[in-house]
């Protein structure tokens, strides 16, 4: 038996289906019992556009590129950064293949698993990487012997078996996941995925199951929220080309793209081997597609109305108005809360894409960003660890702007980096120096944990509050002046101390943080401002 496009695309379906169904039971999985149980979400959303391959119809290559695509446009957080990075290597292992068989299936794991190491700075054993990594040499090496020719069911198999045993491996090569007694949330994403594709090779596949609330495609705004006056472009265009033979290979399209650049703004442009990918904002959709269609055939279209909310394709449009001018330097910030977001448009960041702690941004949406800012060169602060590899992947996918990821894992950091640059100085240099001046930089951060654990010798209750030095649990506590009063020795040579008040933050328990602080740090200056943040009440910058 060889494997088809077809199939192919079922098997993929079921797997983002069984992702969908098994999204909590993977978020419980995480090791901190901090509100950052998104993991099974992230990886859900990624592959949620894989919908779209219903009824598909051609080579297991073709449906193969277009998952990658797919996925890797949706990526959110690093567990689905690293598995739409694991099926473009997949692709890449399966290109110009009309079926496959096990031997094909083995190379493509093996190739998947390389391409997430490879993008990945310092991988650490123990997680998604390492079940990638063990199921894809046992299933290189079974093919190599010769096991399984002609039955990729039993090597699916043989495939899930294997990477539940990596697995249950995971404890033993993290300390912190046998500390809490759970397996890695990624790597049983992972599984997840392998058993969706299994029971779809089995005829039997996943079937969604929907949770009641309404569903959202990642990286698309909520259009009905805007004010009309200020939608300057009104329709949102896309389509996908399904290149001519004398366009085939990556990055042969790039009149397109300049042509579109000078039609609107939000211009998302995908050059890929086979096709383009196109998402813009303009007064003339049919400009659009009339260029694009001198490039190949249209696959998809949609055109939505961002003022009157209906599709419509309309021959003539308002006049656009005329684009900023470009400007050498520009910045762009992943943050959420009303009072943080302000902070750091004030400090000149031109957009911030609203994200954080469980809310992590897609590519799409950074890349959706960088499209909307205006600028040759353009500083990325992600104010997460768990949002580095997207926007690194992002930049990677620009062409027309140097883009330089500031690594700032919390937004106190992304306030010292803007504070920090210098513009009589090179991009390079600035972004060194950012970097080195969030070193500074202590952040203390006060929540509460979801889950009962033991993490580090500290034993946990679920309601508890925890208090956090750069996003480790250092305390535990009944409430945030105890918390607080255990981290005071980290202030006493503090200079600075900015105070950011949560969305749940009181003015009593402010005044009360308030004191705690000039305490023990009578020295330093003391600014309190309201940051709006939800899930930590109160977030502390100490300099």
């Amino acid at each position: 038996m060889k494997l088809n496009g077809k199939k192919f695309s079922e098997m993929c379906i079921s797997a983002a289906n069984a992702l969908n169904n098994d999204q909590e039971v993977i978020n419980a999985l995480n090791v901190f019992p901090v509100p950052d149980g998104d993991t099974g979400v992230n990886m859900s959303l990624t592959m949620s556009t894989l919908q779209s391959l219903e009824n598909f119809e051609g080579t297991v290559s073709d449906c193969a590129t277009k998952v990658a695509d797919y996925m890797l446009r949706a990526a959110r957080g690093n567990s689905g950064a690293i598995l739409s990075l694991f099926f473009r290597g997949f692709a890449k292992a399966l290109k110009g293949l009309d079926e496959v068989d096990s031997v094909d299936i083995a190379k493509a794991l093996n190739r998947g698993t390389k391409e997430a190491y490879g993008a990945v700075m310092t991988p650490t054993e123990g997680t998604i990487l390492t079940v990638m990594r063990i199921c894809a040499e046992r299933g290189v090496e079974a093919t190599e012997r010769g096991e399984y020719q002609g039955d990729i069911q039993s090597f699916f198999v043989f495939l899930l078996r294997s990477a539940n045993e990596a697995l249950a491996m995971t404890p033993d090569l993290l300390p912190m996941l046998k500390e809490a007694n759970v397996v890695d949330a990624g790597g049983s994403g992972f599984v997840t995925v392998l058993a969706g594709m299994l029971a779809a090779l089995n005829g039997a596949p996943v079937q969604r199951i929907s949770t009641g609330e309404t569903a959202t495609t990642p990286g698309v705004a909520d259009f009905a929220s805007f004010e009309t006056g200020n939608i300057k472009f009104a329709y949102c265009t896309e389509c996908i080309v399904d290149k001519d033979d004398a366009f085939k290979g990556e990055g042969t399209c790039g009149d397109l793209r300049d042509y579109l650049a000078g039609l609107g703004d939000s211009l998302v442009f995908i050059d890929d081997e086979n096709m383009i990918k196109i998402h813009v904002h303009t007064n003339h959709p049919g400009k659009v597609l009339e260029k694009a269609l001198r490039h190949g055939s249209l696959y998809t279209v949609k055109i939505e109305n961002m003022r009157n909310q209906h599709t419509e394709l309309v021959s003539e449009a308002a006049p656009a108005a005329s684009e900023a001018p470009r400007k050498p330097v520009g910045f762009i910030s992943i943050a959420v809360g009303e009072g943080v977001a302000a902070t750091f448009r004030d400090l000149g960041v031109d957009y911030v894409v609203p994200g954080g702690q469980t809310m992590n941004p897609s590519t799409d949406d950074v890349l959706k960003a960088i499209a909307a800012v205006n600028a040759d060169t353009i500083f990325i602060l992600p104010n997460n660890k768990n949002i580095f590899l997207v926007a690194e992947r992002a930049a990677e996918m620009t062409e027309d702007k140097k883009i330089l990821v500031v690594h700032t894992s919390q937004f106190t950091q992304g306030f010292t980096a803007m504070m920090t640059y210098d513009e009589s100085v090179s991009p390079e240099e600035n972004a060194a120096a950012m970097e080195e001046a969030i070193t500074g930089v202590t952040t203390l951060s006060f929540t509460r944990a979801v889950r009962d654990a033991e993490i580090d010798g500290l034993s946990i209750k679920d309601g508890e509050v925890l208090g956090l030095i750069g996003g480790k649990v250092k305390t535990v506590a009944n409430d945030i002046p105890t918390a607080l009063d255990a981290l005071l020795a980290t202030v006493e040579d503090a200079a600075f101390i900015s105070v950011y008040t949560g969305a749940d933050a009181t003015p009593e328990l402010t005044a009360k943080v308030e004191e705690l602080l000039a305490t023990k740090a009578s020295d330093a200056e003391l600014m309190t401002l309201e940051g709006g943040q939800p899930l930590y009440d109160y977030v502390i910058a100490i300099e």
